[in-house]
């Protein structure tokens, strides 16, 4: 579902991103790890038209989407979330999801229209899948962190991807949210069948859901793998997990 191949991006002199390649099967789990600055989020930016290459290639389903602008990929079926929780804080949680149905439907211009009614049940289904029908009424900027970033991961389900990338999306959770979310997210990407990838430093998040992990070190890929082969990898243990051996 989507390739990527000798990816490059350079910042003043600095290499970022020097020549990443993967795969993410359709309905794959996959996960990008390494230490603080390995290029993690870049790679994302890359990946999703944030920021353009200097070399290398992106494919989605076989199309060529390199550069492409990322409305544009939302369209064709690419969905992110980011490290900082990206919802509409003054909306309620109902309205949030209802925003993102509207804008992906193309009616968010439609300004005649009393939006109360547009896809208020496809909206009540989708928070009742993320946990947050019963908070439907609340204003979003009252929610716990770990409900934000339920309530933005209803915001990119909404957008129907095929492809869903979720930069550090357990980041400031406590362990019970974290378990929460994994298994969340984990169920949600199972039953949409649905291609994720994301990026996490939380070493037991990334081995109890992923089925493959690259490993990044200062911009470059060091490991690629089903969790076994990356947990015996004598490089991610130097590198990553700080093995001397």
């Amino acid at each position: 579902m989507l390739e990527v191949r000798d990816l490059v991006k350079v910042f003043d002199g600095f290499v970022a991103v020097g020549g990443v390649s993967l795969d993410a099967p359709t309905g794959s789990i996959g996960a990008i790890i390494g230490p603080n600055g390995a290029g993690k989020t870049t790679l994302f930016n890359l990946i999703t038209g944030h920021l353009r290459p200097d070399r290398g290639h992106v494919k989605l389903d076989g199309r060529d989407v390199t550069g492409i602008a990322p409305h544009d990929l939302c369209r064709l079926g690419v969905g992110r979330s980011f490290q900082r929780t990206n919802i509409f804080p003054r909306l309620t949680v109902f309205q949030n999801v209802q925003a993102a149905f509207l804008s992906h439907r193309g009616r968010g211009g439609n300004v005649m229209t009393p939006v109360e009614r547009l896809y208020r049940d496809e909206t009540l289904a989708l928070l009742e899948s993320i946990g947050l029908a019963a908070r439907a009424g609340e204003v979003a900027a009252f929610l716990s962190h770990g409900g934000q970033k339920q309530l933005e991961l209803g915001l990119a389900l909404a957008l129907e991807p095929a492809v869903l990338l979720l930069d550090e999306p357990t980041a400031g959770m406590s362990a019970t949210e974290t378990r929460e979310a994994i298994r969340l997210i984990e169920r949600l990407a199972r039953e949409r069948g649905l291609t994720l990838l994301f990026t996490e430093h939380d070493m037991e998040v990334v081995f109890s859901i992923s089925e493959r992990i690259t490993v990044l070190h200062q911009g470059r890929v060091i490991a690629n793998g089903t969790p076994d082969e990356v947990r015996r990898d004598e490089a991610v243990r130097r590198v990553y997990l700080g093995e001397r051996h």
